[in-house]
């Protein structure tokens, strides 16, 4: 699962970033704003890659993604690039757990076979 949620989280730094970029040309927003907010959101993708795996993890990668949508309020576009992120933070989280299950189950499988059955003598 880590895998697959941190490749999640490093696209959205790169949208995040650009978003910024775009969020720039609007007069009614400061740039020091603008980089504070975009800066302290590419740190959190970031700090999460590390953290995903541990309790509440998960839940702070909700609330990015929730924050993502909410950026469309900024910058439209991000209402789109939001959904579709949430979407790749939902498939991350569900097809990590059933692969994590999938290798644990394999690894028992393995651990179980090669307990029970005795080294040839040469």
């Amino acid at each position: 699962m880590r895998t697959l949620c941190a490749s999640t989280l490093i696209g959205e730094f790169f949208v995040i970033g650009f978003a910024g970029l775009v969020a720039m040309k609007d007069p009614d927003l400061a740039t020091s704003t603008v980089w504070t907010v975009s800066g302290i959101a590419m740190l959190l993708c970031v700090a999460l890659c590390g953290v995903v795996t541990r309790p509440g993890g998960i839940a702070l990668g909700w609330a990015l993604q929730a924050a993502l949508v909410a950026s469309g309020f900024v910058v439209p576009t991000m209402f789109f690039l939001g959904a579709v992120f949430a979407a790749l933070w939902w498939a991350s989280v569900h097809y990590g757990r059933k692969i994590d299950e999938a290798k644990a189950r394999f690894a028992a499988a393995q651990t179980g076979s090669s307990g029970s059955s005795t080294p040839d003598a040469v």
